[in-house]
């Protein structure tokens, strides 16, 4: 039991991780993700703007 005025902590989820563009593309334009049964493509555009392609 608890004193009154004291409440129980909800679950708190870790903080989402974080991880550049550049990071993920290596320094290729193109990278391919597979979710499951489907294939993504993510594109570095020539104005630097990602693409998420199915």
């Amino acid at each position: 039991m608890t004193d009154e005025g004291e409440r129980p902590k909800p679950c708190e989820k870790p903080p989402a991780r974080e991880i550049t563009s550049e990071e993920l593309l290596r320094g290729q334009s193109e990278l391919l993700i597979r979710h499951g049964e489907e294939l993504y493509r993510l594109k570095l555009t020539r104005n630097q703007k990602l693409i998420l392609q199915k």
